[in-house]
């Protein structure tokens, strides 16, 4: 029933292993990275040494939970790296007897739920299954990465709506079943697509997704109890990808469309993992209990939660300064300012934008509240 959209199971591992190993495209992304001077003169030689060190490095991983461990070891060297600080919070809003449904605002394609997974890791809470769009599955070897790290398939690019409607029944089964039946946690992310403007808001038809599964006699409030949705709050103080996402929004505001170049994904993912972002701070928010007259309203409490978990830097409230007032100019850090010298007036403008918009955020809520 789930074949098509599950992760892959310990005794597929090493089949699965073996092709990624073997798989050309896959050994030309890691040598452009990893040795892109070799790569560059001689590529034969570079995609072997590449084919030779996966070998090396893999052979000893023969389940999901060795490649758990390692994937660990690879992520606690990237936080080292390339943040100035990890922190989180409220890990004692999650009941490690009962199994969770994480929704968190999505900044990065693949960090978001990493970093989850690293602060469940440290405090011994079983690791997520995690959702990913079939969008970024264009290639049988990344569905293979991606299925091989416990995430599943979610399927956005069917034709019609009789298509859609029998994938999402799919899908919502799929998390039920893992949550009650395997008893595993998972993520997924509020919405479709990265938060690119920063504005951080939950999707009711994800809402919607989830409680298709629900049975007609079975309360929402019922219904929510077995799901245990925590919201978290993901808060980065820089986005290496900030620029990317300016000049993409700058692009859509001026034609009405964007087209991704080749491999556009790819580079996002490894800008994401390996580019400098600051302090980073994840908030892990109280379950959503009680009853609730429709999706929105599960979709608002959500917002509401992510909102006011989520940690404001200096690049956040100097980008709303900025923007609240043009002759603050002295106001943006250095880093917010080189940041912006190699845009445009219309990209700079959407790059304060999507800095400032988490404070405009939280000044909205407070005047709700």
């Amino acid at each position: 029933m789930f074949d098509d959209i599950r992760p892959y199971h310990d005794d597929e591992v090493n089949q699965v292993l073996h092709r990624l190993i073997n798989e050309a495209e896959l050994q030309s992304s890691i040598a452009q990275f990893s040795i892109p001077r070799l790569k560059k003169y001689l590529p034969d030689l570079a995609n072997l040494l590449v084919k030779l060190s996966l070998s090396w490095r893999l052979k000893h991983l023969h389940s999901i939970n060795d490649i758990q461990n390692e994937v660990a070891k690879y992520l606690h060297k990237i936080i080292k790296k390339s943040t100035d600080g990890f922190s989180y919070d409220g890990i004692n809003h999650i009941d490690s007897s009962k199994p969770c449904l994480f929704i968190s605002n999505h900044r990065d394609i693949v960090l978001d739920v990493a970093l989850v997974n690293y602060a469940l890791h440290q405090n011994n809470i079983a690791t997520v299954e995690a959702a990913v769009g079939d969008n970024l599955l264009g290639k049988t070897w990344v569905a293979d990465l991606m299925r091989i790290n416990k995430s599943f398939i979610v399927k956005r690019g069917e034709k019609t709506k009789r298509a859609m409607l029998t994938a999402s029944k799919q899908l919502s089964a799929y998390i039920y079943h893992s949550l009650t039946e395997k008893k595993q946690n998972i993520w997924i992310a509020q919405k479709e697509g990265r938060a690119k403007d920063g504005i951080d808001k939950t999707n009711a038809a994800l809402i919607s997704m989830l409680l298709l599964n629900k049975e007609k006699s079975t309360s929402i409030a019922d219904y929510l109890e077995q799901l245990n949705i925590i919201p978290v709050a993901i808060s980065y103080q820089y986005d290496p990808c900030d620029c990317d996402k300016a000049k993409e929004l700058a692009e859509i505001q001026a034609t009405g469309v964007y087209e991704k170049a080749e491999h556009e994904d790819l580079k996002s993912i490894t800008q994401g993992l390996l580019g400098q972002k600051g302090k980073v701070h994840l908030s892990f928010c109280q379950p959503i209990k009680g009853e609730f007259t429709d999706s929105k309203a599960i979709a608002m409490a959500i917002d509401q939660q992510i909102i006011n978990h989520y940690k404001l830097y200096d690049s956040n409230l100097s980008a709303f300064q900025q923007l609240s007032d043009n002759e603050a100019q002295s106001s943006l850090g250095s880093q917010m300012a080189d940041r912006m010298k190699p845009l445009t007036k219309e990209q700079q403008h959407w790059l304060l934008t999507m800095y400032a918009n988490p404070v405009l955020a939280k000044k909205a809520l407070t005047e709700v509240q």
